[in-house]
């Protein structure tokens, strides 16, 4: 069942996804040769206690529950890396997915960055999937249907020469992270056939493409969240925090657009 918002919740949320944007930002500045991925996490967490907003990754249930504020993935892991001692080093990858609750709205959102200088080609994996993203959002203010926007982003990304990952999608989001429907990224006739959905005003999803340099195959880690591809190649993320209004796509976890919000979200 899919939950469709008010412009009063999709304000709510709005104020979720600036803590998050916020976070990203002082993150960021924290992304250089030398420093571990505890001591970023570490500094998102103290953004968030700072803003007075509640942390969403840390305790998500599996084997072992998750035990970071962030998921930090460095290079060929995929998703759900756990910060920890690894020093990134100049020419690494780190995808940063990270997502807060204030007043009981949800925000989530991650970023591909780039530690130095990076080789050309995975410059361009990092361009691809931010590009994939940006395409997703322009589809969904003139598409009716998700898997029309689905299946245009899987051709953006093979026409790169890249891979789509399939055994992660986006997804519904509001007072839980995780909400109906499943986003995906890619199109198959039985998403289209039986899990398809409308794109109409009040839906608030979270679309986040993951692009693999090469196969678009994954493989776990004994820690039991790490995802990394199964040839070793670069992997990138990124993801937004979209509302459908009547007005259009709104990014709710995208920079400050009025002076009064960067006020509110100031770093």
């Amino acid at each position: 069942m899919v939950n469709l918002r008010s412009m009063r919740e999709i304000a709510a949320m709005r104020r979720a996804g600036l803590v998050v944007w916020g976070a990203h930002q002082a993150a960021r500045a924290m992304v250089r040769p030398g420093v571990t991925t505890i001591e970023i996490d570490r500094e998102v967490e103290n953004f968030f206690i700072a803003k007075e907003a509640v942390a969403l990754f840390r305790g998500v249930p599996g084997k072992v529950p998750f035990p970071a504020v962030c998921c930090i993935s460095v290079n060929d892991e995929v998703v759900h890396g756990i910060p920890g001692p690894r020093v990134l080093l100049a020419g690494d990858v780190v995808s940063i997915d990270t997502g807060c609750s204030v007043e009981g709205w949800c925000g989530d959102s991650a970023i591909t960055h780039a530690v130095g200088a990076v080789d050309s080609e995975v410059q361009k994996l990092l361009d691809c999937t931010s590009g994939v993203l940006a395409l997703a959002i322009e589809l969904m203010a003139v598409r009716n249907r998700w898997s029309d926007v689905a299946s245009e982003m899987a051709k953006y990304v093979r026409d790169y020469g890249f891979s789509v990952v399939e055994n992660f999608v986006g997804h519904g989001i509001g007072r839980k992270m995780h909400e109906d429907p499943q986003v995906p990224n890619f199109c198959t006739p039985a998403f289209r056939r039986n899990h398809d959905f409308d794109l109409k005003p009040g839906i608030v999803i979270a679309v986040e493409p993951m692009v693999n340099m090469g196969s678009k195959k994954v493989r776990s880690m004994p820690d039991h969240w790490t995802q990394t591809t199964v040839d070793g190649r670069p992997s990138a993320h990124f993801e937004h925090t979209v509302a459908i209004t009547e007005n259009g796509p709104v990014v709710l976890t995208a920079a400050p657009s009025t002076p009064d919000e960067t006020i509110k979200t100031a770093v």
